[in-house]
């Protein structure tokens, strides 16, 4: 059933939400950080920062809590879309994000911090958009955003999406049809939901 409503629901935003909710996600209305129990981040980094953290993480009631976030996940780093496309499309439009009032805007991707620190700085995004790794691709799994992109040589991943969360709460959420597609995980489109 959840795969024919896969096909059927997603690409616009109340589709995005019925689609969220028969693949168990945490659906609009729900708490992100309830939906990931116990789950982690680590914040993106030079090796030399990881060393002088102690290879710190970051839980998610510190990245969410009290705070108005937008969140976009994606396959990974160095790749086509997400580099030429959805990290852009946030970076272009932070100030509109932050004139609605957005404290954070986070890219979180299924790699370590150190590959995507590299990446946030050859995008020059850094200074916008705050990098997190899903190392060992928990997050998402706990919210059942995981697919297998071994075709593509990058193994289990992050599916393409994106949401608004305030205080935890997940406002709005939207899950593109395939990992190549960018119509609905855009800072545009996020940008008309907040």
């Amino acid at each position: 059933m959840a795969s024919a409503l896969a096909r059927r629901a997603r690409g616009s935003p109340a589709a995005a939400a019925l689609w969220a909710a028969a693949r168990g996600f945490a659906s609009v209305g729900s708490d992100i950080v309830s939906a990931a129990p116990g789950v982690s981040l680590q914040k993106a980094r030079s090796w030399d920062e990881g060393v002088a953290t102690k290879f710190s993480t970051t839980p998610l009631k510190d990245i969410f809590h009290g705070k108005k976030v937008v969140i976009f996940g994606l396959p990974g780093a160095y790749t086509g879309v997400c580099s030429q496309s959805h990290v852009p499309s946030y970076k272009n439009n932070i100030d509109k994000l932050k004139a609605k009032g957005i404290d954070s805007v986070i890219c979180v991707a299924v790699n370590d911090p150190y590959v995507l620190n590299g990446w946030a700085e050859k995008l020059q995004a850094k200074d916008a958009i705050e990098f997190y790794g899903d190392l060992d691709g928990s997050f998402h799994k706990s919210l059942d955003l995981e697919i297998d992109l071994s075709a593509a040589l990058l193994g289990r991943r992050s599916h393409r999406w994106s949401a608004f969360v305030d205080d935890g709460k997940i406002k709005a959420f939207n899950v593109e049809k395939a990992p190549s597609d960018f119509k609905v995980s855009g800072a545009e489109v996020i940008l008309e939901q907040i």
